[in-house]
């Protein structure tokens, strides 16, 4: 029996443009992403009674075939042609659910590259990513890390330079907001795209200031009251810019000053369900 365990990093949408349709219906983006230091932790060993177990400490995580650590299991073991296999996989779930954060893309990749240690299979990236992508259009960006630009349906990848070290307060409000109702809304408002992402990728490579150009075409289309209020509140309290991350609900502030950023924790700590203090890794 191997057990191994790794971290599963969460992500931030510095731009999300919606850049089209595909004929089956599914959305193209085109988005600059961030890797920052809210983690899961997933352990994962080896068993053999041929199953697939998942544990989460979140009973609200499913832990069947509807879990993306689930997929990629099982697309790891196809795309691998392993047949005789048992894993149990326990998430220690840190990175709250509808929020943006790519939690479950997250903990889809840090399985597929767990998985490739413990059957020691030697994937390339690219293997990984395309195991990742038939599991979820963020988990390619989760296998890779850092900052990248992500366009199709996340699975074309181009490693950006990275951003320099931001604090990155992160605050979600009582609710959450399913990605489906994110782009239904985006579609029945005809929201214009940003086409903010080539000039975010301009900007990092220049190593200019990148605050001023976030942009996020869904919250746009969302359009919650709540959501700009703690934007709002955010650069009151010292951000040097604030956006709504992926589909929401979750909002994060930039901070390049810790002590601003700290003080701001401690403002909005008690006032919402998740508040969190990460930095861009």
């Amino acid at each position: 029996m191997n057990e191994l365990s790794a971290y599963a990093y969460a992500k931030i949408n510095l731009t999300l443009d919606i850049a089209g349709l595909r004929d089956d219906g599914y959305h193209l983006i085109k988005s600059v992403m961030q890797t920052v230091s809210l983690a899961d932790e997933i352990r994962i060993r080896t068993t053999d009674d041929n199953r697939i177990t998942i544990k989460c400490s979140d009973p609200s995580v499913p832990c069947d075939e509807r879990n993306t650590v689930y997929k990629a299991c099982v697309k790891f073991f196809d795309f691998t042609q392993i047949l005789k296999c048992g894993v149990e996989i326990y998430i220690d779930k840190h990175i709250p659910s509808e929020a943006g954060l790519g939690g479950g893309s997250s903990d889809a990749a840090a399985v597929i590259k767990l998985l490739d240690e413990i059957f020691d299979t030697k994937l390339s990236y690219d293997d990984m990513c395309k195991i990742g992508a038939s599991v979820g259009a963020d988990v390619p960006f989760c296998v890779m890390l850092g900052t990248a630009l992500c366009e199709g349906m996340g699975e074309v990848i181009t490693p950006l330079k990275k951003l320099k070290k931001h604090y990155v307060l992160l605050v979600k409000p009582n609710f959450g907001v399913s990605t489906p109702l994110a782009y239904k809304l985006f579609d029945e408002k005809k929201v214009v795209t940003a086409n903010a992402s080539d000039k975010m990728v301009e900007a990092l490579e220049s190593d200019t200031d990148i605050t001023k150009l976030l942009a996020n075409d869904l919250e746009r289309a969302i359009e919650m009251a709540e959501i700009s209020d703690i934007k709002q509140k955010l650069i009151k309290l010292g951000a040097d810019g604030a956006l709504m991350t992926g589909s929401g609900s979750c909002v994060y502030g930039l901070f390049t000053d810790n002590e601003k950023a700290f003080t701001a924790f401690k403002a909005l700590d008690r006032s919402y369900p998740f508040v969190y203090l990460a930095e861009t890794i």
